[in-house]
């Protein structure tokens, strides 16, 4: 007879863990780890499970501070060697922020497998124990080691550098818009469909959280741009137009924060494809360059500030953080 894995899973909020306050009229964070597993059937016959409450909080509420707190925590239950994998409940509004800082700070070939729901478990549908046992299944496979940090909700596993929410009520609204899914969970095994490019860690116990973002629109000026700078925020990125423009009424803005030292970091507000400085015209990614901004390749703007924000936490050297974006993506 064969021993089944441990899986810890760490609960820490969100709709998974919420039921509907008939004072309130509106879901909020109710269940304990305990209580959410008890309507996951069947899950031991898979595994053995460890559960952990780490916190009881919805999605909006995680802050990096946070991050780095889980990230610590999952990192001494990875060190357990009767620990397999690890699988995190979380917020679906910002878990695919929480899934790639955890991807980026996390260097273990264990599994580390991000989950949530979308329908809470007072509505008909309820989906966070199938989401919540197909992360279990993912956790147990030797197909996830090596993965990096895994996202799983509605049978699909997607990598966390890709998975991004694309619907507010939608159960499949966690896509790769770059890739498609790693794989999927079908009859309780990991299928993968393709393997991983490539994958970085960034190496620190630090982040600064004093990253701005701002999304280039037409007409947009440099008020909030420049006001940034001058409440000391140590970074700032911009989701620009298409290939990486924006309008030549925010360009001072950029210039002025550039002046002063500050790393900016140059994404899309397109939902896929990577910016480039193939345009020429005043505003343009081109002018962007010559002012020393960093591309952020195809990340989208809400992933280019968690890394940023553990950039800065490791180097001030803009060097360094332009080759922690840069570095194999462009020449």
């Amino acid at each position: 007879m064969s021993i089944k894995k441990k899986v810890a899973i760490v609960f820490t909020g969100g709709t998974i863990s919420m039921t509907v306050d008939d004072t309130v009229g509106a879901a909020i964070p109710t269940l304990s780890g305990e209580q959410i597993l008890s309507m996951v059937t069947n899950i031991d016959k898979v595994a053995d499970i460890e559960v952990l409450n780490f916190a009881e909080i919805p999605g909006p509420h995680i802050t990096p501070e946070i991050m780095m707190e889980l990230r610590n925590y999952i990192n001494e239950l990875l060190d357990r060697e009767d620990i397999t994998g690890v699988v995190v409940t979380h917020g679906t509004d910002s878990l695919e922020e929480t899934a790639y800082f955890l991807d980026l700070t996390i260097d273990s070939i264990k599994p580390v497998i991000v989950t949530g729901a979308m329908r809470s478990s007072s509505e008909l549908g309820y989906d966070g124990s199938s989401n919540l046992s197909a992360a279990v299944c993912t956790a147990i496979s030797k197909d996830a080691m090596g993965k990096g940090i895994l996202v799983v909700l509605n049978n699909e596993v997607l990598l966390a550098s890709e998975a991004t929410k694309t619907n507010t009520l939608a159960l499949n609204t966690f896509q790769s818009l770059n890739g498609g899914p790693l794989g999927v969970i079908d009859c309780n095994e990991l299928v993968l469909n393709r393997d991983i490019v490539n994958r970085s860690v960034i190496k620190t116990d630090k982040v600064e959280p004093k990253v701005a973002i701002f999304k280039a629109c037409v007409g947009e000026d440099d008020l909030f741009i420049k006001y940034a700078v001058d409440q000391g925020y140590k970074g700032i990125v911009v989701e620009c137009m298409g290939r990486g423009n924006i309008p030549p009424s925010m360009f001072s803005g950029i210039k002025y924060a550039r002046e002063k030292d500050i790393p900016v970091v140059v994404v899309s507000r397109c939902h896929s494809g990577r910016v480039l400085d193939s345009y020429g015209y005043y505003g343009s990614g081109r002018d962007l360059r010559n002012l020393g901004c960093i591309f952020g390749g195809d990340l989208p703007g809400q992933k280019a500030r968690i890394k940023l924000i553990l950039a800065l936490g490791k180097t001030n050297d803009l060097d360094k953080i332009k080759d922690i974006f840069e570095k194999g993506i462009y020449c």
